[in-house]
């Protein structure tokens, strides 16, 4: 045999395979436990994300409609988004950013937190304007409570629901965070 391999000095030369194994096992653990906590922290975020826009456009659209024509409707127990015209952000951006006057926003969101569109409705013709903002959620598809939509919230971890926000406060919304004047969560 080589002198090598009978050198007392030198030691141990690597980690054993049981080692290793702990390690990964260990790595493993941790990971498992903080991938979903992860995942879950992005949706919540886009979720925030969405309701704070849809916030402030709503804010910025309900002050418009009261200075500028009337007064929206209220006091409904759903709300019948459907009933509604779309109209695009480009003119909702037309409508609170007039060349001339106040500027009721700085900005007019096309999409939500999971970039797909909002959609803004209102009905422009009508003696009592009704205004709203929806955002299809994470799968971008009318949720599991459909239109028209009973006034209450929902559970803020089903990520699908639809957020929706009319005639000055939250219609639908992710639960867990109270509900104050002016359309804010």
């Amino acid at each position: 045999m080589s002198s090598f391999l009978r050198n007392p000095a030198r030691g141990r030369g690597g980690f054993t395979l049981i080692e290793l194994l702990i390690v990964v096992a260990i790595i493993g653990i941790i990971a498992a436990i903080l991938i979903p906590n992860l995942l879950d922290a992005l949706q919540k975020a886009k979720q925030k994300r969405t309701v704070g826009n849809i916030r402030n456009v709503g804010i910025a659209w309900f002050s418009w409609l009261t200075d500028q024509a009337s007064a929206a409707s209220a006091g409904a127990a759903v709300f019948d988004f459907e009933a509604l015209d779309p109209i695009s952000a480009e003119d909702l951006r037309t409508t609170l950013f007039p060349a001339v006057g106040i500027r009721y926003s700085s900005d007019i969101p096309d999409r939500d937190g999971w970039g797909h569109p909002l959609e803004y409705a209102w009905n422009s013709g009508a003696d009592v304007l009704s205004i709203g903002i929806r955002s299809l959620g994470r799968g971008n598809a009318v949720g599991p409570e459909t239109n028209p939509y009973p006034i209450q919230g929902f559970v803020a971890t089903d990520y699908n629901q639809d957020i929706v926000w009319a005639d000055g406060f939250f219609v639908h919304y992710p639960t867990g965070v109270a509900q104050a004047a002016g359309g804010s969560l």
